[in-house]
């Protein structure tokens, strides 16, 4: 007996409602081990099915910042697509998802989206999610930032877009910048409901100053 296509058996298995669908765009931005980390968690928990879209420059900015090939990072995702695959499911609000990411977002893209001009698969992909009323989250990679990137920034939270700009935070402490990357991919789970295991949560003041006092002895 034939084997069913991998795409056939995956959308068959959402249908039967036992897996969590999110799409991930990683763009040529700075910031590939942002986008290498969600993967690497996400790889982890079965219930989440990850659908990969790196566009072109995302692969030479992987290979720059972590120690990861295009091709190693993509093997952490479940389903990969071409940057510029418009035939691709994602294309369409029938195939069904929970959301998109897009970690890092660059300005172009960011820009592109807000305007609806759905060039490639990862403008496409967002449009669709944005026009089918599901949930779009964008880590946008920039600074300073221009008018111009905070207004293409207001009119999608007007669309109900999540910013997730990668932020560090002070209050756990960060020793190294893994510390600040699994800070910022939390964050950016939390937006879907779902809990990192690398989560270093805010727990009260006088919580915070006993760590503090602990490590520093």
């Amino acid at each position: 007996m034939s084997r069913l296509p991998l795409i056939s058996f995956v959308h068959e298995r959402y249908l039967q409602g036992s897996q969590m669908r999110i799409v991930i765009g990683m763009t040529g931005a700075t910031g590939a081990p942002l986008g290498v980390a969600l993967l690497s968690i996400l790889q982890e928990i079965k219930e989440v099915e990850t659908h990969l879209i790196l566009s072109k420059w995302a692969k030479t900015t992987i290979e720059l910042e972590t120690p990861f090939s295009s091709r190693e990072v993509m093997s952490m995702a479940d389903v990969v697509y071409g940057p510029s695959d418009q035939a691709a499911t994602l294309s369409s609000g029938s195939f069904h998802t929970d959301g998109m990411v897009i970690i890092p977002c660059s300005m172009k893209t960011l820009a592109g989206i807000r305007m609806g001009y759905a060039e490639g698969l990862i403008g496409r992909a967002a449009d669709v999610v944005i026009k089918e009323g599901r949930k779009l989250v964008l880590v946008p990679r920039e600074t300073p930032l221009s008018t111009i990137h905070l207004e293409n920034m207001l009119a999608l939270s007007r669309l109900s877009v999540s910013m997730v700009p990668p932020m560090p935070a002070f209050y756990n402490h960060p020793a190294v910048i893994d510390d600040v990357i699994d800070h910022v991919v939390s964050r950016v789970l939390d937006q879907f409901g779902i809990a990192s295991p690398k989560a270093n949560r805010w727990k009260g003041l006088n919580n915070s100053k006993k760590s503090l006092s602990m490590e520093s002895k």
